[in-house]
């Protein structure tokens, strides 16, 4: 088999490739934008086909190079169904297996905590624990829904009882290192080892980090399998997906889906229904996008924390007021609208066209 550990250096990113040299199969984890050229010539070198971009969550420090993929090879994306990246072709599930190549095999391990939808991939003997196990430490876990409790019971419950010598390679090192071990991590890990859940949750509350540099550009990005919006939904318009049962057709599709199942209500309707009070106003975007301008006294909610965070938005208590979602153009909006209708809310509306018809 062929195995590549890349590194991005300016993100401290890792992206891992694995092929077969017969058959020409090859899987991508944790691709980079900036790396897609390199990406390509690593396949072209070996005439290798790629059929799966992973990824292990929604990046908040790079852009995914994923969609590029998809564009230029035709590979499917992968990302966890927790992580509000619904362009994604397939929507992970914790114990999906990813088959390639002759008998190949990875599977996938739920490991939230970073956020809500940090996953990692078991291959062979050999684990990519993305965000969530570092060599010598782990990810964070303030912001996207994510929860050191929950951290620490998958690290300690789900990766630490995996073979000894499982060899583990993360998504990110800043100290030149490339791989440890199972072993290793379990028993010599300063955040982790010999500490109680209590003793994690507290040191991981008072880390006191600055936001990712990235994050307001490549979160909203990396939901769009790092693409933009409209491009990323056009783009695969313009392909006969082949996807999975439980997530059938396009994103244009599933958007079009959603709107036959809410209402949307145009920018004058809006407008007026907002003039006359007792409806609260959310904003699906990112922050970055809600900070640069915004439907006054909207409540920021993004689309991918959605389920997370709604039950804590006190002006939502009651699941029969009224609620005027909006996102940029309406598509995400419109998924919003649909998942806050699961969720039991019973008056929903969607902004039809979005900001940009707002403004």
């Amino acid at each position: 088999m062929i195995f590549k550990q890349l590194f991005d250096d300016a993100t401290w990113t890792y992206t891992y490739l694995i092929a077969d040299p017969k058959t020409k199969e090859a899987v991508f984890i944790d691709p980079v934008n900036t790396h897609v050229d390199d990406y390509l010539k690593l396949l072209d070198d070996d005439e290798l086909t790629l059929k799966y971009s992973l990824e292990t969550h929604v990046h908040a420090d790079h852009i995914t190079a994923g969609g590029l993929l998809r564009q230029k090879t035709g590979a499917q994306t992968a990302v966890s169904s927790l992580c509000g990246a619904e362009t994604a072709d397939i929507q992970i599930e914790d114990g999906d297996v990813f088959e390639f190549a002759d008998g190949e095999k990875i599977k996938v391990i739920s490991t939230a905590g970073h956020t809500a939808g940090s996953i990692s991939f078991l291959w062979r003997d050999r684990l990519f624990s993305g965000d969530s196990l570092f060599i010598g430490g782990c990810g964070r876990t303030d912001f996207q829904g994510g929860s050191a409790g929950d951290l620490y019971d998958a690290i300690t419950q789900r990766l630490f009882t995996l073979p000894d010598d499982t060899l583990v390679y993360p998504g990110h090192d800043y100290q030149g290192r490339w791989v440890s071990n199972i072993h290793q991590e379990r028993t010599n890990n300063p955040r982790l080892s010999g500490k109680s859940r209590e003793e994690f949750i507290e040191i991981m509350e008072n880390l006191n980090l600055p936001n990712p540099k990235l994050i307001d550009e490549a979160v909203p990005a990396n939901r769009y399998c790092g693409l933009d919006e409209d491009e990323c939904q056009d783009a695969m318009v313009r392909r006969d997906l082949k996807l999975p049962k439980r997530n059938m057709g396009t994103a244009a599709d599933k958007v079009a889906a959603a709107k036959q199942q809410i209402t949307e209500v145009t920018v004058e309707i809006a407008k007026q229904l907002i003039a006359e009070g007792n409806i609260n106003v959310v904003d699906v975007r990112e922050g970055g996008e809600y900070e640069a301008g915004h439907i006054e006294d909207a409540i920021l909610l993004p689309r991918g924390v959605l389920e997370f965070k709604v039950g804590g938005v006190v002006q939502l208590a009651d699941k029969s007021g009224a609620i005027l979602v909006y996102c940029r153009t309406g598509g995400r909006s419109a998924l919003a609208a649909q998942t806050l209708q699961d969720l039991g809310y019973n008056n929903v509306l969607s902004v039809a066209g979005g900001f940009e018809a707002w403004s």
